[in-house]
């Protein structure tokens, strides 16, 4: 009986571990805590230092761990070394993050906060209607419009939540006249970057020239190639508009076909364990998988609209397996990125235009 209950006890400081750890708030679950967390002290803590941290102009810097303690010296010490954008997320999650702290506490310092931030995503717009990654301009591909990582999409879809929801009634509606052009203009920038090929109109790249317009490269792994990754986000915002104009649907039917048409069929991707000189280590592989779920690749050739590889090298591949092991497992180059739009997002949305028409 005694053993029982050593045993027992075991499990259960296991199941605790288990649950504390799952339970420990970082900045990357940040948003996703019950409402009545963002109300304790340890959020206050968190949001205190997302104030700190963020810059003169609004903005705030990526790759940051905002959730973990640091004090307001080392903060200003690391500001000075950052600049701000909307990459990887930047600059949008701290601005949701406010809202929820808004939502629980009503803050004036939060609401300015927010404020801010809100006219920092404005300012940075280009007159064109696109967003760069970095704000001020940072040289390089960091100036062209850029929907990689959904960076541009992420900007757009929080000015859309805040003039189509009523949450947030401390944005003035000087300002909200301000996001609906951000927003009008945002839209025709997506759909003039929509890319036609051979008379048909297509997806879009991961990233466009600010100027010319036309796909444009980044890393040395991002060529100008058709996105099958970013598109999809492109195409999810689109279809929120409950009076989409004829444009937008072309735009969207045209997005949706292209992706029924250059699935990645009968392959799924699995992760292995292959033995080494060093050891094991874990590998991604694509494996022959008759009747598996659809996939698609992350980009697709210009040229031949067939699925492309890229390493740091630059030079295109036409396999998983022919790019190196780091960028293989470090970088999402095939998965099943539209089976929602496909499945779901887009028969809900032909299903409202459909009800809107009738």
């Amino acid at each position: 009986m005694k053993g029982r209950f050593i045993i027992i006890l075991i499990l259960s400081t296991i199941q605790f571990s288990a649950v504390a750890q799952s339970d420990t708030v970082d900045w990357h679950n940040i948003l996703r805590q019950k409402k009545s967390w963002y109300s304790t002290d340890e959020a206050k803590q968190i949001g205190s230092q997302v104030l700190h941290f963020q810059h003169d102009n609004g903005g705030w810097a990526k790759n940051i761990e905002m959730a973990e303690p640091i004090s307001k010296s080392e903060i200003a010490k690391l500001k000075t070394k950052q600049e701000t954008t909307i990459d990887n997320g930047a600059t949008i999650k701290q601005l949701r993050f406010l809202k929820k702290m808004i939502d629980q506490n009503y803050s004036k310092v939060y609401i300015k906060s927010f404020k801010d931030g809100v006219a920092y995503l404005l300012e940075a717009q280009y007159e064109n209607g696109g967003w760069p990654q970095f704000y001020p301009l940072k040289k390089g591909y960091y100036t062209h419009i850029t929907f990689n990582d959904n960076a541009m999409i992420g900007v757009l879809q929080l000015l859309y939540d805040i003039n189509n929801t009523d949450e947030y009634t401390y944005i003035s509606e000087q300002t909200k006249s301000k996001i609906a052009v951000a927003i009008e203009k945002g839209v025709a920038i997506i759909l003039e970057l929509q890319i036609e090929l051979d008379g048909e109109l297509t997806v879009w790249c991961a990233q466009h020239d600010e100027k010319t317009l036309e796909p444009a490269k980044a890393r040395a792994y991002e060529l100008p190639s058709l996105s099958g990754g970013e598109s999809v986000e492109i195409l999810d915002f689109l279809m929120q508009f409950d009076n989409p104009s004829d444009r937008m649907i072309t735009a969207i039917e045209a997005g949706v076909n292209w992706f029924k048409t250059h699935s990645i069929d009968d392959k799924e991707v699995k992760w292995i364990n292959i033995k080494t000189d060093t050891g094991m280590r874990r590998d991604r592989v694509v494996v022959e998988a008759p009747g598996a779920e659809a996939l698609w690749a992350r980009f697709y050739s210009l040229e031949t609209q067939q699925p492309i590889f890229v390493g740091r090298d630059g030079i295109i591949k036409d396999n998983l397996a022919d790019i190196e092991y780091e960028r293989r497992t470090g970088y999402s180059y095939i998965r099943n990125y539209a089976e929602r739009l496909l499945k779901k997002d887009y028969p809900e949305w032909k299903l409202r235009l459909k009800v809107v028409n009738d």
